[in-house]
C-alpha cells in the first residue's frame, strides 16, 4: 500500500510539472573527474555551488560518460546512442550527418527553443554536423575542440558566422569561458518571457587545458597549493600546451570558476522564478587529464577509481551526474542507478512527452528522478575507443570488461574482468578464475559493434598491418 501511494504522488508531482514541459539545462564540464567535486569527495579545490546543486537535488553515484575523450563523449550524448553506435566515435576527422537525430532535433519538434553554447567537436565548418544544421537555433562557441584549448581565440562562431577577436591572443582581453556564460544567461533570459519550453546544452571548456584562468580565480590557490615546478612545453606555442608557471593554482582557479559559473545559471533560473519548471543537470565528459600540465593524482580527480582521461577503466569513464528540479527532484537524494551520456536522450524525450528515435540506446532516468522504484535498467554498457591500439568495455550487471589493444587481438582477443560489486578499483582481474565470462563479453561486444565510414576495427588493423 505505501509503495503504491509513493508511486502515485510521484505521479501526481510529474504530471503537474509536466503541464507546462519542463525547461532543460545541461551543463557539461571538460576532463573533470567524478572525485574534482567537494560533493564527490575533492579536499583541495573549492566547489561550493556545485555542492549546493547536489544538496537542493540528486546526486549519481553510477553514472557513466559516453567515452573517455571529448568528441565521442559528445556524440553520444546528441544522439543517444553508444560508441558502438554513434557516428563520431574518436577525436580524428568524422561529423554527424543529416540522418543522424539528435536531441536537439527531438526537443524542437516538441516545441522546444533550443542552444548550443560552448565546445561542440561534431562537425566543421561546411559539413552537415555544425549545431544549426543539427537541431540548434542558436549556436556560440568553438566547431574545432583543438581550438577549444584556447581560452583566448582571435575568433569563435556565432551561428554559421565567425565573431572576431582579433588581438585577443594577444592582448588577451577576453576569457571566451566568461562570454560563455554571458551569451547562457542572456539566452536564458530571453527565453523566460516566451510561452515555450527552451533547451540549452551548456559544454564549458573549464577544465580542459590550456591552463589558462584570470588571477582572480587563481589568486586564492596560491598560497594554499603546494607547486612541484612550473609546466613546460618546449613547443610552445606552435604546437601544444601553453606554459604555465604554478599549474596546480591554475587548474584549481579554473574548476572553481567554473563552479561559480554553474552557481550564476542557478541563481538566474531561481531569479527569474522558473526553477520550478527548470530541471538542470551537471556533468563531465570523461575522467582527468594528465596532459598539459595537469595533475589528476596531486587533486585525486579520479579518487578510489583506475585510470584517467583515454583509459576505459572506471577513472577514465565514471562521471558526476547533479540534477536540480525544485519541487520535483527530492533534495539531498541520492542514486546508484547505474545511467550514462546516452541515456539523456530517452530522458528528455519523456519530459518532452515525446518519442525518441528507434536507434538510440539509452534509457530514461525519469523514474529516478521522481523517486520512483520502477525505473527500468540496462542490460549492459558498451564502449569502444580506437586510440592506443583499440580498446573496448562492457559492463553488465556489476561485473565489468575491459579488453586492451582490439586492433592487434582482434574481436576474440581476452577480456580482463572485475567484480564491481567488491573492487570497485579495478584491481583484481577475474578472467583465470571466470573463464566461462569470455564468451559472454564476445557475445555482447558482437551485438554491440558496428561499423561506419569514419570507424572501422577491420580498417584500423589493414592499416597498422602495412605500417
Amino acid at each position: 500500500m505505501k509503495f503504491l501511494l509513493a508511486l502515485l504522488s510521484s505521479f501526481i508531482v510529474f504530471s503537474s510539472s509536466a503541464a507546462e514541459k519542463p525547461n532543460i539545462i545541461y551543463i557539461l564540464a571538460d576532463d573533470l573527474g567524478i572525485n574534482d567535486f567537494g560533493c564527490y569527495g575533492q579536499k583541495i579545490m573549492k566547489t561550493p555551488r556545485i555542492d549546493e546543486m547536489a544538496a537542493e537535488g540528486m546526486q549519481f553515484f553510477n553514472h557513466y560518460s559516453g567515452s573517455t575523450v571529448c568528441a565521442p563523449t559528445r556524440s553520444c550524448l546528441m544522439t543517444g546512442q553508444h560508441t558502438g553506435r554513434t557516428r563520431v566515435r574518436g577525436n580524428g576527422p568524422s561529423h554527424l550527418k543529416p540522418n543522424d537525430v539528435t536531441v536537439a532535433e527531438v526537443l524542437k519538434e516538441a516545441g522546444y527553443a533550443t542552444a548550443f553554447v560552448g565546445k561542440w567537436g561534431l562537425g566543421e565548418e561546411g559539413t552537415p554536423g555544425i549545431p544549426t544544421r543539427q537541431g540548434f537555433d542558436f549556436f556560440f562557441g568553438y566547431l574545432n575542440q583543438s581550438r577549444a584549448h584556447r581560452f583566448y581565440p582571435d575568433f569563435v562562431w556565432r551561428n554559421d558566422e565567425k565573431e572576431l577577436y582579433p588581438d585577443n591572443p594577444t592582448k588577451r582581453e577576453t576569457y571566451i569561458h566568461d562570454r560563455f556564460t554571458e551569451e547562457s544567461l542572456n539566452w536564458i533570459e530571453e527565453q523566460s518571457e516566451s510561452d515555450a519550453p527552451f533547451f540549452l546544452y551548456l559544454a564549458y571548456t573549464l577544465s580542459h587545458v590550456d591552463l589558462d584562468v584570470p588571477q582572480d580565480s587563481m589568486a586564492p590557490y596560491l598560497e594554499t597549493i603546494e607547486e612541484d615546478g612550473p609546466y613546460k612545453n618546449p613547443n610552445f606555442p606552435n604546437r601544444g600546451y601553453r606554459n604555465h608557471p604554478t599549474p596546480r593554482a591554475c587548474f584549481a582557479g579554473m574548476t572553481s570558476r567554473l563552479d561559480r559559473d554553474v552557481g550564476r545559471i542557478l541563481d538566474l533560473v531561481d531569479r527569474l522564478g522558473i526553477s520550478e519548471n527548470t530541471l538542470v543537470m551537471f556533468s563531465s565528459d570523461n575522467g582527468p587529464t594528465s596532459a598539459g600540465g595537469a595533475d589528476p593524482e596531486f587533486f585525486d580527480g579520479n579518487g578510489k577509481y583506475r585510470g584517467i582521461k583515454r583509459d576505459l577503466y572506471e577513472g577514465g569513464i565514471r562521471v558526476p551526474l547533479l540534477a536540480r528540479w525544485a519541487g520535483t527532484i527530492e533534495a539531498g537524494s541520492k542514486s546508484d542507478h547505474v545511467s550514462t551520456h546516452w541515456d539523456l536522450m530517452a530522458t528528455v524525450a519523456e519530459l518532452a512527452e515525446t518519442t525518441p528515435p528507434a536507434e538510440h540506446s539509452g534509457i530514461s532516468f525519469v523514474p529516478t528522478l521522481l523517486g520512483s522504484k520502477e525505473q527500468e535498467t540496462h542490460d549492459y554498457l558498451y564502449w569502444e575507443f580506437y586510440e592506443r591500439g583499440g580498446k573496448q568495455a562492457i559492463r553488465k550487471g556489476d561485473l565489468k570488461a575491459v579488453r586492451l589493444n582490439r586492433i592487434k587481438t582482434g574481436p576474440e582477443g581476452p577480456w580482463e574482468i572485475y567484480d564491481l560489486s567488491s573492487d570497485p578499483s579495478e584491481e583484481e582481474n577475474l578472467a583465470a578464475r571466470r573463464p566461462e565470462l569470455q564468451a559472454v563479453f564476445h557475445k555482447i561486444a558482437r551485438e554491440a559493434a558496428t561499423e561506419n565510414e569514419f570507424f572501422s576495427w577491420n580498417a584500423r588493423a589493414q592499416k597498422k598491418k602495412k605500417k
